[in-house]
């Protein structure tokens, strides 16, 4: 078994990185799902690359109906730190556990316990979509504030903070985040809607997996927040090939998460990823990953004023002139 701060080599290249604190073997970490929530699976990843995993997420309602003594608990807190302790003692990777909820009432304390049963980070998963029509969007970003301030509170190991991207100051939040105690950011939580039936009935979740579409607004806030605020970055949503975790890590990403990819294609799909990402590296004569990180980043542009529009700009005028051209 690889070793957590163990050097990933492909021939002469280093894709060793550091998120959290945590000296990681290669950049891309299956992030929580149905594949880390069973060790056989947790396994396979690691045999196939995995340099941390995070395990799939416990929620708010399910510690707050085991408190209350409900029955049918989907995944019993018990079991869950059960499992922490079974796959910290069976792999010998860095295991980031994964809480999922809304307010700091009560189930943010299980967190310490979490801490005690091994695992070497935690990731919040802070989902809150407001229907109050008078609730302003600085109540919101402070309920998340909140929640990761009493976390802190509760544990000294590293804290990630997952948040969605409907935020209307991500840079703003990032940096109070940063101050509150987050260790890293997460970007960004993928959120699966309902859609309408025709026919009539209730709603139901259309739970699609990712696509390589989805990485371009991960890839904008990156770049914008690397080396700007003191906190680990990672990008999660839309990282399936070599390419898309190479395109991260121009941008500044400390790390990235898969999870769709590995989802679609099995735990193999994780060797080839980082082989091609090492085999890039080489080609265009770079030993390390660390060489290249966050070079495309708005703190190394050359007029980081004109970084935010760029984009916008070049698209319009790019519209403009195969307009002229047709």
């Amino acid at each position: 078994m690889a070793s957590p701060g163990a050097r990933a080599t492909f021939e002469a290249v280093d894709l060793s990185s550091t998120y959290l604190g945590l000296r990681l073997a290669g950049p891309v970490i299956p992030g929580a799902s149905p594949l880390t929530g069973d060790l056989d699976s947790i396994r396979r990843l690691e045999d196939a690359g995995a340099p941390a995993v995070v395990l799939s997420s416990l929620f708010e309602e399910q510690v707050a109906a085991e408190a209350l003594g409900h029955e049918g608990v989907p995944t019993h807190p018990d079991r869950y730190l059960q499992q922490v302790r079974a796959v910290k003692d069976a792999v010998g990777i860095p295991v980031i556990a994964s809480l999922n909820g809304t307010t700091d009432e009560g189930w943010m304390s299980f967190a310490r316990l979490i801490e005690q049963a091994g695992a070497d980070a935690l990731e919040l998963n802070l989902f809150h979509i407001s229907t109050n029509l008078w609730a302003s969007g600085a109540t919101a970003e402070r309920r998340v504030l909140e929640s990761v301030a009493a976390a802190r509170r509760s544990v000294s190991f590293p804290i990630a903070v997952k948040i969605f991207p409907y935020f209307s100051s991500i840079a703003s939040l990032a940096r109070q985040l940063e101050e509150v105690g987050a260790s890293g950011l997460v970007l960004f939580n993928r959120l699966y809607q309902p859609d309408v039936p025709l026919e009539g009935g209730e709603p139901k979740p259309d739970p699609r997996l990712s696509s390589s579409s989805e990485l371009l607004s991960r890839l904008h806030w990156i770049a914008l927040l690397a080396g700007r605020v003191d906190v680990s970055l990672a990008a999660s949503g839309g990282v399936h090939t070599a390419a898309d975790v190479l395109k991260c890590i121009l941008a500044g990403a400390d790390a990235t998460q898969m999870v769709s990819a590995l989802m679609l294609h099995g735990a193999s799909h994780l060797t080839e990823v980082n082989a091609g990402v090492a085999r890039w590296l080489e080609e265009h004569g770079h030993g390390s990953l660390d060489e290249i990180r966050g070079v495309m980043s708005l703190e190394r542009r050359a007029d980081p004023r004109a970084f935010p529009r760029a984009g916008y700009l070049q698209v319009l005028q790019g519209w403009k002139t195969a307009e002229r051209q047709g």
